[in-house]
């Protein structure tokens, strides 16, 4: 199992560090992490990782996410060459499809039928990167999207490194299959159970590989589990609010209703949807009194430093292939270096 880490760029500071960024990827390759993901929220997701590039030497770099559909596949495919080869071959490119509302209100950008339109894209991206790679013509036509003008002026050519892999992120049974038949692997979303993940994900990533006649041990997995940790009672009962919120902001939303249905908590979701509609101005912190202790312990690890290792092999070992902790909350220095190498030996 790899362990990756993020490249947290701090909201709302006023500055974007290319130091911070540089000094953050360096430790985190002297700690062990495999690979770094950089998220698209406040901030762009490609600019930090041009920095990390710059100062690491073997660690992964990747996206997690970029949304896909704020762009176009020419766009995507040129961003991700360049990756990787600023990076030496080591570049990621993570996508997902956020919600409707974002890409048409927010990006201005046309929304239909995501899962058909994220896997054309991804065919269109690979399409590009094959007129590059053998100087044939690009004559890629599709439903949502046409490319067929590549002049050689506008053609890098072929990158030595080869080409980056793909890791699109799902919570869906439809979009978990385009991912197995189309991507190299996929980026699960963090608001996922250990059951959701056994019972329903990897099956249908399974499902999905057989019918692109793909294998297993070539499909990466990579899973933002929640993990509560904390030295004392203290410092748990911090973590685990910190926890409870983000899982209710994201039980909020409908598209990811499906995880809650499977454990019998759909009238939860009901009512998380509906608090967040609200204009009460405490209605994210109401939201996190829902999740009660069942809910955490289906979405979250909850354990001592410790003992947290131990319980990541145990839920996850057989089922995922990277690694990432998803801590909503400040956690005290130092952490995660012991159950980094404890995940690694």
């Amino acid at each position: 199992m790899k362990v990756d880490g993020g490249l947290g760029i701090s909201r709302g500071s006023g500055e974007m560090s290319s130091e911070a960024i540089a000094a953050s990827v360096r430790e985190q390759e002297q700690l062990g992490y495999d690979g770094v993901w950089s998220a698209e929220t406040a901030h762009d997701a490609f600019l930090p990782l041009v920095v990390a590039a710059e100062h690491s030497e073997h660690i992964e770099l990747g996206t997690a996410i970029a949304v896909a559909f704020a762009r176009n596949p020419m766009n995507l495919a040129y961003l991700a060459n360049d990756l990787q080869l600023m990076s030496k071959g080591r570049f990621m490119l993570g996508l997902g499809s956020q919600i409707k509302p974002h890409i048409e209100k927010r990006f201005a950008m046309p929304w239909s039928h995501p899962a058909p339109r994220m896997r054309e894209l991804i065919l269109a991206i690979r399409a590009i990167w094959d007129a590059w790679e053998t100087g044939g013509k690009l004559d890629f036509r599709g439903d949502f999207y046409t490319h067929t003008l590549m002049t050689p002026f506008f053609d890098p050519g072929p990158n030595p490194y080869g080409r980056p892999k793909i890791l699109l992120a799902a919570v869906g049974e439809v979009m978990t299959s385009v991912a197995a038949e189309v991507a190299d692997g996929m980026l699960v979303h963090g608001f996922t159970t250990h059951r959701y993940l056994r019972e329903v994900t990897v099956p249908t990533i399974e499902a999905g590989l057989e019918r692109a006649g793909k294998k297993r041990g070539d499909f990466q997995i990579s899973y933002p589990a929640f993990v509560v940790t904390g030295r004392d009672d203290e410092q748990m009962t911090k973590a685990a609010a910190g926890v409870r919120q983000q899982i209710a902001f994201y039980g909020s939303t409908p598209a990811y209703r499906g995880v809650l249905d499977l454990h019998g908590w759909g009238e939860v979701g009901a009512e998380l949807n509906r608090l967040s509609k609200s204009d009460d101005a405490g209605r994210w912190q109401a939201m996190g009194t829902l999740i009660d202790d069942e809910m955490l312990d289906a979405f979250a690890v909850v354990a001592p430093p410790d003992q947290v290792a131990a319980a990541i092999k145990d839920r996850f070992g057989d089922l995922v292939d990277r690694f990432s902790f998803y801590a909503p909350y400040a956690a005290e220095p130092g952490t995660w270096d012991a159950v980094i190498a404890e995940l690694k030996g």
